[in-house]
């Protein structure tokens, strides 16, 4: 039998850089580039930024099985996909001076669009891995934390939303210890949709009565400590924007402002 992990047990912070910065850094420091890449149309740009975010991740995110199989094998398998279907969308009329690679009948398929589709994949591909900057390395309070001390987001709004986000995980926690509960009784046994119908209909009922006691024990929880009576809050766990903070911003801003100019994407 399998046993639920409670998702708000405490888990030891990761030694790796990325982890150690303040979230609104690892947001600001990409977000250029992704602007950029909206924009370029050449291969170079996206693939110089793709290796960037790929080093980055590597040498400075928590590499888990779930990045790890991202960073091989999804965003390649993305990309190729996406270039080779974007390649067919692509208007023949616009790159007919290339070399043919393919025809059917009036249809041809040129080269010059599968190079169009690969730079379209590519630019995705590469906007994916720098948003991964910020998402792999950052966690939902840290986020809240950092725009309510730094950008002055009022906290009504911040936590309200963290608490919220945070009922997707204790659904799910909640639904593994449900279906543990039920597979001890026996409960909804047998094979075919309809034991799987009648599975998941003896699922709703526990689930829903639980989501509304988390949410009775959240709003409690919120009204025992004045939520919301006054303008601020004092932070018991502060997220300050240190000095690495604005080294690690200023120097992608450079390096990226570098790799523009030895690409020359416009």
């Amino acid at each position: 039998m399998t046993v639920a992990i409670d998702p708000y047990a405490e888990t030891r912070a990761s030694g790796r850089f990325l982890a150690a910065l303040n979230p609104l850094a690892k947001i600001a420091a990409p977000l250029p580039a992704i602007l950029v890449l909206v924009l370029v149309r050449d291969l170079g740009t996206p693939l110089a930024f793709l290796a960037l975010s790929y080093l980055l991740l590597l040498l400075g995110a928590p590499l888990t099985r779930g990045l790890a199989l991202l960073l091989t094998v999804a965003i390649p398998v993305a990309v190729v996909a996406l270039g080779l279907g974007m390649s067919l969308w692509t208007d023949p009329q616009l790159v007919d001076d290339t070399a043919p690679l393919v025809s059917l009948g009036a249809w041809t398929w040129y080269s010059g669009a599968v190079w169009m589709g690969l730079a379209t994949g590519l630019r995705l591909g590469a906007i994916v891995s720098l948003a991964l900057l910020a998402g792999v390395a950052t966690t939902g309070p840290d986020l809240v934390r950092s725009l309510v001390q730094q950008l002055r987001v009022p906290y009504r709004i911040g936590y309200t939303a963290l608490a919220a986000f945070r009922f997707v995980p204790r659904f799910g926690h909640e639904l593994d210890v449900i279906r543990q509960a039920h597979r001890v009784r026996g409960s909804h046994g047998g094979r075919g949709p309809f034991a799987a119908v009648a599975r998941w209909w003896g699922y709703v009922v526990p689930l829903l009565a639980g989501a509304i006691r988390h949410a009775e024990r959240v709003a409690l929880a919120m009204d025992s400590r004045a939520f919301g009576a006054h303008p601020d809050r004092t932070e018991r766990h502060l997220v300050p924007w240190r000095a690495r903070d604005t080294v690690f911003a200023v120097l992608f801003w450079l390096v990226s402002a570098g790799i523009l100019i030895v690409c020359s994407p416009f």
